[in-house]
Parts: C-alpha cells; sequence; structure tokens
C-alpha cells in the first residue's frame, strides 16, 4: 500500500522542492568546482526552518515530523548533495542527539545556536584507525577537576572546518570496552581543538570533510552529553536517524539522475527518432522509477517507525542499504545513457555519479548495515 502523505508534509515538501530548485540547485555545480562551502545557502534553509526541522519551538525549531524532515532533506539533495549532507548531519545527529540527551542548559545554550543557523553541527566519532569499530578508537577524555581533558584525532568529520559546534565521543574508562566511551558537546572555538587535513574528495566537494585533532582540549564538565559511558549508545541512536537521513540523500540524488537521463533521451536523436523510443532504453528507465519507489517506501516507512515511537534501527538500516546502493546503480545507467556526454562536466549526471558514491560507505557501510539486518533477523544480540 502506498504511503499518504498528509496536507502538512505535502506543503513542506513542496516549499522546499520550490527554494531548492531556485536557489541551491543554482550554484551547485560551481560548488563543486570551486569546493567553495554554501553558508549563505544554509543561512537561507535556517530562515525556512530547515536546520531545526525536529526540534521543538521552545529552542528555535520547527517541531515537524520525521517524514516531513526527510522530504525536505531529499529536495535539498535533488539539487545538492553536498549542501544536503551538512543539513542531514546538523539535524539527524547533532541537533537529535542533544535534544534526546542533552541537559535543558545545553538546549538552551546549543540548539537555539543550531536551529538558527548561527552554527553548524559536527559529529566526531571516526578515528584514523576506528571507523566502522567505534570500540576501537582511542581519543581519551580524562576529567580534571571541573573539565574534562581531549586528545586524539577524529577524521573524515563532515563540517568540520565549518561547524560551530561538535559531538565528540572520547574514551573515559578503557577498561569498559563500549561502555567507556562518553560524548561531549565541544564549542569550536575551544582552545586545543585544531582543524586538521582537509580532504579532497571525489564527491560532495561543497561539503568539508577534515581531521579535528585535540590537544589537551579542555571541555567543561557540564558539556559531557549524557553521563560518562553514554558515549556509545549516543552514537548508536544517533546514526539510526542519520541511516534514515542518507536514505534522503540517496533518493534525492537518484532522482535528479533519472530526470536529467530522461531528459537528455528526449533530445538526443539517433538513428532518425530519439533514443527515448527505443525499447532497451526505456526499460532502463522503468527499472530506474521503479528502484527509485521501493527505496521511497522503505524510507517512508521507516522514518513513520521513529515518528511513531517504534524501534526502527533494522528498518533505518534498510533504507539506508537498499537506497545507497540503489543511488549507485541509478547515476551510473543515467551516466551511460548519456553516452561519452556523460563522461564530461558539461553535464549535471557527471557531479550525481560521483556524489552518490559515499552513500554506501559513511554512517555505515553497507556491510555493517548487513550485520544490522541479519542480527535483528536472526534476533542475535551482537553489536557491530
Amino acid at each position: 500500500m502506498q504511503f499518504k502523505l498528509t496536507g502538512e508534509q505535502l506543503m513542506i515538501q513542496s516549499m522546499v522542492r520550490e527554494f531548492s530548485r531556485k536557489v541551491i540547485a543554482e550554484t551547485a555545480m560551481e560548488r563543486d568546482q570551486t569546493k567553495a562551502f554554501p553558508g549563505e545557502n544554509l543561512k537561507k534553509m535556517a530562515e525556512l526552518g530547515l536546520m531545526g526541522m525536529m526540534v521543538p519551538f521552545e529552542y528555535g525549531g520547527e517541531g515537524a515530523d520525521t517524514v516531513s524532515y526527510v522530504l525536505s532533506l531529499s529536495e535539498i539533495a535533488y539539487s545538492c548533495a553536498a549542501t544536503a549532507v551538512v543539513m542531514s548531519v546538523h539535524n539527524s545527529i547533532v541537533c537529535e542527539s542533544i535534544l534526546r540527551f542533552g541537559t535543558e542548559d545545553q538546549k538552551q545554550r546549543f540548539l537555539t545556536l543550531l536551529t538558527a543557523g548561527k552554527a553548524i553541527g559536527a559529529f566526531a566519532l571516526t578515528e584514523p584507525n576506528a571507523g566502522s569499530d567505534p570500540v576501537a578508537q582511542s581519543t581519551t577524555a580524562v576529567c580534571d577537576g571541573d573539565h574534562y581533558v581531549l586528545n586524539g584525532t577524529k577524521r573524515f568529520i563532515t563540517s568540520g572546518k565549518n561547524s560551530g559546534v561538535v559531538i565528540v565521543t572520547a574514551k573515559t574508562d578503557e577498561s569498559k570496552r563500549h561502555k567507556g566511551i562518553s560524548a561531549f558537546i565541544v564549542k569550536k572555538d575551544t582552545p586545543g581543538l585544531v582543524v586538521g587535513k582537509t580532504e579532497d574528495k571525489m564527491g560532495l566537494r561543497a561539503s568539508d570533510t577534515t581531521d579535528l585533532i585535540f590537544e589537551n582540549c579542555r571541555v567543561p564538565v557540564e558539556d559531557i552529553l549524557g553521563s560518562e559511558g553514554d558515549g556509545f549508545k549516543i552514537a548508536m541512536t544517533a546514526l539510526d536517524g542519520g541511516r534514515i537521513g542518507i536514505a534522503a540523500q540517496s533518493i534525492g540524488v537518484a532522482k535528479a539522475a533519472m530526470d536529467e537521463a530522461i531528459k537528455y533521451a528526449k533530445n538526443r536523436s539517433q538513428f532518425g527518432q530519439p533514443i527515448s523510443k527505443f525499447q532497451g532504453l526505456r526499460w532502463i528507465i522503468a527499472d530506474m522509477a521503479t528502484e527509485i519507489e521501493a527505496a521511497w517506501q522503505l524510507m517512508l516507512s521507516a522514518a513513520a517507525m521513529k515518528d511513531r515511537g517504534e524501534n526502527y534501527t533494522a528498518q533505518a538500516s534498510m533504507a539506508k542499504l537498499f537506497a545507497s546502493e540503489m543511488a549507485n546503480r541509478i547515476t551510473a545507467k543515467a551516466l551511460q545513457i548519456h553516452g561519452g556526454y556523460g563522461f564530461t562536466k558539461d553535464y549535471p549526471i557527471e557531479r550525481l555519479y560521483r556524489d552518490a558514491r559515499v552513500f554506501t560507505i559513511y554512517e555505515g557501510t553497507s556491510e555493517i548495515q548487513r550485520i544490522v539486518i541479519s542480527n535483528h533477523v536472526l534476533k542475535d544480540k551482537r553489536k557491530p
């Protein structure tokens, strides 16, 4: 049965679609080439309520549901995946984590900044030797009076350079393994927090990805998120929501790729007719539309489960797994339809193809998603 959207959800989707295609799309190709961070557009998005969509009104948010959020995120990704990933980490992981686990004081101090777009949120979990296995992280946090002292290096941090607020995980008790990991809210101007190497990436080039280096970085004890030992739980909870966000980004990029392929196929003639008339190509487009629809339903189902307060971990992983791999198939097929032109930067499909590649990697690889899903199906309590 097809998922039925409410009038409010459709209205939000329509508003964001218009904004995305008029404002965000205008500079997407230029930003891909220059790697210019979309700061001005993010401020406009904050004015529309897109930088605190699921945060309650009292903290400056919109109080929207998850379904409205993923509809909006997908529309932003349709025009610029680099802008969408900043929006996704900011909303799904940073704002949601502070809202769920933060104290009232933390919500007042940090959420109001984030929802207003005065600070961009970043999430620092991954390390040079700890990616899919967060328990292997080596960053430490040692309590010293009224501060924790953080030391270590985080890698592949989205918005690492341009963020203002960072949630950082660190070990407070090595002997407790995952239960010895804690999370901290760190302001970007804190002494001892240094922005390291900026990655030169294949795609999402307008979104900066950097190292964050902590050198005796002193964080006030009141800025621990949750309690000592809650860091792993906070990270895994955040990633559940983030994975629905990756599905939304994947769908936005896949839809854009299919639309580009259709437009090209209708205008490109070979053997005396538009190539859109050839059955082989029409069947490819039929398969593309079917896969996008399947991913769409998986995403909305996971989002609706989250809104109902149900356990949605497995559904989020299913949506992320299928949608991210779907986006890679769709962009490849769309590029193939463009022929040699698809291999040039004259057409948007080349950028979409590159942008889609990371979807099967970040916020949990496809292999990690299969572990999560199989553990759920087989009722195995082991965690990745």
